[in-house]
């Protein structure tokens, strides 16, 4: 009795991860059918590479995990990356997204505390090099010529010195290396967003997580976008060679390989590879 119970339990273990990989495989089949909803082409910029020195022929694990990022709530040059509260994200977007924003004492309990409410699944609105980007670059760009400006008139102040280099650093990351991928807009419904976002080159419409939070001071709701449904990428092995022989550690800091890589967010808003390739800097 005890060799049956061992061996129907070791059937049953492998029927199961069977059916997981079987649902696993449909799920990919279904998402990459027809057509993709979205196509962008992104850089390193945009996603995470793995270090050259950690590929190897033998790997077929590697992935690449997808940058974006949100504008702060504040008019600040500073941006947060891979979640956050957008400006946009604001109480009557809350609403708009299904959640409970109340009259302000409702969103408080006796002892002033916010409510908790369950975050909830929305349609986030990813933008490749549009306006949102431009924003961000503009205001880094702003910022370093105001730390300048002010550095001329106390040239010997230290504190100025390193305020006026950090801002240029600042700008200079902006320009070439932060990515440009922004979120600017959530939903419910795909085919409201796809029409207000039509081109699918430049916006990719994804799932991500979205909370509530109560602004300190103001007991007005605003929304704080936790993360994206999926944000890695495999990179099949046909691929890794593009990251291999690549720039090494300088002064150790991390190089990046420069690439551009087609990706698209197919029929369930999941993304996949379709080719990458090394580029010059």
């Amino acid at each position: 009795m005890k060799n049956w119970t061992r061996r129907h339990t070791l059937i049953a273990g492998m029927a199961l991860i069977m059916l997981t990989n079987a649902v696993a495989l449909l799920g990919v089949y279904r998402n990459r059918s027809g057509e993709p909803e979205s196509m962008l082409k992104l850089t390193q910029r945009e996603l995470q590479q793995p270090q050259a020195w950690e590929i190897n022929r033998e790997n077929s694990g590697v992935t690449l995990r997808i940058n974006w990022r949100v504008p702060s709530a504040e008019k600040s040059w500073n941006y947060s990356y891979s979640g956050g509260s957008p400006a946009w994200l604001d109480q009557a977007k809350m609403a708009s997204l299904g959640f409970d924003v109340g009259p302000p004492a409702s969103m408080l309990d006796n002892q002033g505390r916010s409510v908790r409410q369950l975050g909830k699944e929305v349609l986030l609105v990813l933008e490749l090099d549009g306006p949102a980007y431009r924003q961000a670059l503009q205001r880094a760009q702003q910022n370093a010529t105001e730390q300048v400006a002010k550095l001329a008139a106390l040239p010997d102040d230290k504190a100025m010195k390193d305020n006026a280099k950090r801002a240029q650093d600042d700008a200079r990351r902006e320009e070439q290396d932060n990515s440009r991928l922004f979120a600017v807009d959530a939903g419910l419904n795909l085919a409201g967003l796809r029409a207000r976002y039509p081109d699918r080159g430049r916006y990719a419409i994804v799932r991500a997580l979205v909370r509530p939070q109560v602004i300190a001071g103001k007991s007005k709701l605003a929304g704080y976008i936790d993360r994206i449904g999926i944000d890695e990428i495999h990179v099949p092995r046909e691929y890794h060679a593009t990251f291999e022989g690549g720039p090494r550690r300088t002064h150790g800091a991390p190089a990046k390989q420069s690439f551009e890589a087609s990706v698209a967010f197919g029929q369930r808003l999941e993304p996949w590879l379709l080719g990458i390739s090394a580029s010059k800097n």
